[in-house]
């Protein structure tokens, strides 16, 4: 009954996540609209003010503008696309540090190891309830509350059980242990990592000004081109979204649970 209701949760929670995604891309794409009719309501102010002759926009200004724009998109893409990445290789390297340092509890004494293994499966089970939660805050913190306190007890029935064990053994065990629990700081180092709040103000502020600089040039010729506006709001908004899944892998519609496969391996494999 626990597993159907937890598998019901995860359902309800990665709807919601759609339905947000969805709604995302819709006001991306709405505002850059609105960015491209506000500048054309304004050249069509403007521009009946002033002779055909005069009516045009210095290329120099609008190529600077659009580079901008450019510029600001890829940057701020490829290092998403970066952050993306390590985000899943610390899922490995987590799965990998717990599946060794599972391993060497063979290096106790017999009488040791069931405690033990048993407090490893529940550490797991913790692992990847944090980051099942997310978004929600709370439980988050509380499922690290968990994995704190699961680690401390690893920590202290390991000490334990290793005083009568030789070196070689205490070091290839707490070594293990070591990696194990300094892995979850990094991951939550790396899952809190964004470019700062000032880059997203300006890649937003420059989109919007390229928005309305673009209808503020077709204004100059009389035709509302609905086609050109619409596809630019599409790409251009698309491609903004995808950043912002890349910045949340957790939250959108690219994300990095399925690697939670290997941490899931890994738990079959203590059965």
């Amino acid at each position: 009954m626990a597993t159907v209701r937890r598998a019901t949760a995860v359902d309800v929670r990665g709807h919601a996540m759609t339905v947000l995604s969805s709604l995302v891309i819709f006001g991306l794409v709405a505002g850059i609209l609105l960015s491209i009719e506000a500048g054309h309501q304004v050249g069509r102010w403007r521009w009946s003010r002033l002779p055909a002759s005069a009516r045009t926009v210095p290329s120099t200004l609008e190529a600077s503008l659009f580079g901008l724009m450019g510029l600001l998109i890829s940057f701020t893409f490829y290092g998403a696309g970066s952050r993306f990445d390590a985000r899943r290789n610390l899922i490995a390297q987590e799965a990998n540090a717990i599946g060794t340092a599972y391993l060497r509890l063979d290096l106790l004494p017999v009488e040791a190891q069931p405690g033990l293994r048993d407090d490893f499966r529940k550490y797991l089970h913790s692992r990847l309830a944090v980051y099942r939660m997310i978004p929600e805050i709370k439980a988050v913190n509380d499922a690290l509350d968990r994995s704190a306190a699961l680690q401390n007890k690893v920590w202290s029935d390991a000490i334990e059980a290793t005083r009568d064990s030789g070196p070689a053994e205490k070091t290839l065990l707490f070594t293990s242990l070591n990696e194990m629990i300094d892995i979850t700081t990094v991951r939550v180092v790396a899952l809190t990592t964004h470019p700062p709040a000032a880059v997203f103000a300006m890649l937003a502020l420059t989109i919007v000004a390229a928005s309305a600089l673009a209808g503020y040039t077709m204004a100059a010729s009389g035709i509302r081109d609905w086609v050109f506006a619409i596809t630019f709001a599409l790409v251009l908004g698309t491609a903004v979204y995808v950043i912002l899944d890349y910045e949340f892998p957790r939250i959108g519609l690219l994300r990095v649970d399925p690697v939670d496969q290997v941490l899931i391996e890994t738990l079959k494999k203590m059965h």
